[in-house]
């Protein structure tokens, strides 16, 4: 079943219908409409002959690292990115999505911001409970498309590849659009895909909330590998009347790791040796585990399994640079580094809040992030680790991220609202602070552009760019 049933809502007609309400902060110029415009069919002319010289079978790239092409960058989960971070930032545009957020905002090398939401009209503002995935220009604002999905793509990751072809889940399916919206291909799936990341083979990998793991082909959404089943192949030989769970069963506890949502994270993956990393809470565990499958010929396999996460997984799998060290967060409040070949504890520490999300590492230097806690850094030394400084002046409402030139960004509540707070990552001194209009609650992403624009998504569904001063 490769093409989707759903029509993508996305006509000329339905942009100017959906539009009407303009981002603040930012005007759209006419010229600039009409270059975006020409822009995207000349693009989109561009592919039509690549797929003509190729046999429909192009080789399009994963990306060039620009860009925040996965929910937290890159394969390994680093929520680091190449680009030289400005220490003078500008609020560009901010603007409502219609519903709340639970999953990072993407951004293809280009520009084009990719996100996620449940609303109760659908895109075209029929009403009734749905999901919809939304794509944004990056330098106005305005929405590019908005399509119908089913209503826990709320809980899915997306991932972009070179040519802003955007993959996610949703109830029952994996799902890959073009950067104008239109449906490539739909491959069913049991559950709703909480994360989808590249292999090194620039295959599709994808793990649902009920555990259910497969590698697809980027061009037609192909299995590639045998399916996987994290929690076991039910036997109904047995149970020959054993329903099949629908399809969004659990889906609320994955925010928190709670145990009725078996995965709750993004896999950290290893692009050179094949190996991802998991976070499982199997049924009837006191705890969860972080599990190391390995993707090689064509087949998944378990290498190794570690029970160690108390109260349930707090944040994603995150890769060092070197691919050796693994590190984790659980609820109860800890931090934990594991030998990647074989699982076994490296180091623990306690951080007194929960972090969530996932571990911001670049070289040896670790910044949780969370929606309680201070913002603070570990320095890691292989087989212990001490903190490199503190600031329990600045309460998290989110996830830090680190750039090139020391230069590190996370969102912290500062008197009644929320502010930007730009930071030095060797000293952890403000550099600068910036006001998010009107937010409140916590955040669920903050991505980096390829010219070094910031973004930040809220849980209650508005989506904030800056831009670096000239």
């Amino acid at each position: 079943m490769r093409n989707s049933s759903r029509r993508p809502e996305h006509s000329e007609h339905d942009r100017r219908a959906g539009d009407a309400e303009e981002p603040s902060a930012a005007r759209i110029r006419p010229s600039v409409w009409r270059g975006s415009v020409r822009a995207a069919a000349l693009s989109a002319i561009g592919l039509l002959a690549l797929t003509a010289c190729s046999g429909g079978r192009e080789d399009l790239s994963v990306g060039p690292g620009t860009g925040w092409p996965s929910a937290f960058h890159d394969s390994r989960n680093s929520a680091t990115s190449p680009v030289s971070g400005s220490r003078h930032l500008t609020l560009s545009w901010s603007r409502p999505v219609g519903g709340p957020i639970t999953s990072a905002t993407t951004v293809s090398s280009d520009g084009q911001l990719f996100v996620t939401t449940r609303t109760g009209n659908d895109c075209t503002g029929n009403p009734g409970l749905t999901g919809s995935v939304f794509s944004f220009q990056m330098l106005t604002g305005r929405k590019r498309f908005c399509n119908v999905l089913g209503p826990d793509a709320i809980a899915t990751t997306s991932s972009v590849d070179g040519a802003a072809n955007v993959y996610l889940g949703d109830n029952g399916g994996v799902n890959s659009f073009t950067q104008m919206g239109q449906p490539r291909w739909r491959t069913p799936v049991a559950g709703v895909p909480v994360s989808v990341q590249f292999t090194g083979d620039g295959r599709v990998l994808t793990v649902s909330q009920l555990g259910q793991v497969d590698v697809l082909d980027r061009q037609t959404g192909d299995r590639v590998a045998s399916t996987y089943q994290l929690l076991g192949e039910p036997d109904y030989m047995k149970l020959p009347d054993l329903p099949r769970p629908p399809d969004g069963q659990g889906i609320d506890d994955c925010t928190f790791g709670w145990p009725h949502c078996p995965v709750a994270n993004v896999s950290a993956v290893d692009q050179g040796s094949g190996r991802f990393y998991v976070t499982v809470w199997r049924p009837g565990s006191a705890t969860a585990s972080l599990v190391a499958l390995r993707y090689a010929d064509k087949v998944i396999r378990q290498d190794w399994s570690a029970d160690l996460l108390t109260d349930g997984s707090a944040t994603s799998p995150t890769l060092s640079a070197d691919g050796k060290t693994v590190y984790v967060g659980d609820n109860g409040g800890a931090l934990l580094a594991l030998d990647a070949g074989d699982g076994h504890r490296k180091w623990v520490q306690p951080l007194g809040f929960a972090p969530m999300g996932a571990i911001s590492a670049a070289d040896g230097l670790l910044i949780p992030g969370g929606d309680d806690g201070h913002l603070v850094a570990l320095r890691d030394h292989g087989d212990n680790v001490e903190i490199a400084w503190e600031r329990k002046d600045l309460q998290l409402r989110g996830r830090p991220v680190q750039t090139g030139g020391d230069t590190g960004y996370v969102v912290a509540s500062i008197g009644t609202g929320l502010n930007l707070v730009t930071f030095d990552t060797h000293t952890g001194a403000t550099v600068a602070s910036a006001v998010l209009p009107d937010a409140q609650g916590t955040t669920v992403g903050t991505a980096i552009g390829a010219r070094g624009e910031v973004v930040v998504t809220t849980r209650i569904g508005e989506v904030y760019a800056f831009k670096p001063e000239a």
